[in-house]
């Protein structure tokens, strides 16, 4: 089975024309809170509270769609009267955001979360059903890990049985062990992971491509396939 990489990924239909976030809200029933289980603005303005909070609070959406709930953020927290403390960022591959104000509380990015770099840290990183769409999806939680502030908090969606060793099998649990080990949790139920503190990570799994074939994940939307090897001399 040819596998693609990164670049030819984000041309695929698959990606680009997903359905993914393009309608979600920030809270309600098809909401960014519905599916975290916490409203992000409830994150963000919790850390403003804290005793020695940081002169600006942070959250990053990666895979965010139309940024219709980044934007209805940065709405909250100016009407809350702390957006000149906190800064809501979307990124997403498709150049498809709902129209939205100006303002320097808000960035909405046009990049792949793959290649895309950040010139901050955040206190909190999402990402709402995007990873099923990302080929690289180990590095990406590798690189968000580097993202998050001293004790920032780490969101996503996360199918194993989109990771696929080379020979096309679900890595599943032996995949599982190596995030764990590195300081992530994994929630197999609501196939979620997270982290609770920044850090510098390498999982021991080397990326070989993505199958944007492979049809409907759990969600019922297609979805890809990432395929991996273990790394020379890792056990995990």
């Amino acid at each position: 089975m040819p596998l693609l990489d990164d670049d030819t990924l984000a041309g695929s239909a698959v990606v680009a024309n997903s359905a993914m976030n393009r309608e979600r809200q920030l809270a309600g029933v098809n909401s960014y809170a519905k599916e975290l289980g916490f409203n992000p603005v409830d994150v963000l303005t919790a850390v403003l509270r804290v005793t020695g909070a940081p002169d600006t609070v942070a959250w990053l959406d990666l895979c965010c769609g139309t940024g219709r709930a980044v934007i209805e953020a940065a709405g909250a927290l100016h009407a809350a009267g702390v957006s000149e403390r906190v800064l809501v960022q979307g990124v997403d591959l498709v150049d498809a955001f709902d129209p939205a104000p100006e303002v320097p509380w808000l960035r909405l990015t046009t990049a792949s979360v793959v290649s895309w770099r950040p010139d901050r840290r955040y206190d909190l990183i999402t990402s709402v059903h995007g990873l099923h769409y990302v080929g690289e999806q180990l590095a990406v939680l590798e690189r968000a890990a580097g993202w998050l502030t001293d004790g920032g908090r780490l969101v996503a969606d996360l199918d194993l049985a989109s990771i696929r060793l080379a020979g096309g099998a679900p890595a599943g649990r032996r995949l599982a062990a190596g995030p764990r080990e590195a300081g992530f949790s994994y929630d197999g139920r609501r196939r979620r992971i997270g982290r609770d503190d920044r850090g510098e990570v390498r999982l021991p799994w080397e990326y070989l491509g993505a199958d944007d074939t492979a049809g409907p994940g759990y969600t019922g939307q297609p979805a890809v396939h990432s395929h991996y090897r273990r790394r020379s001399g890792s056990s995990a």
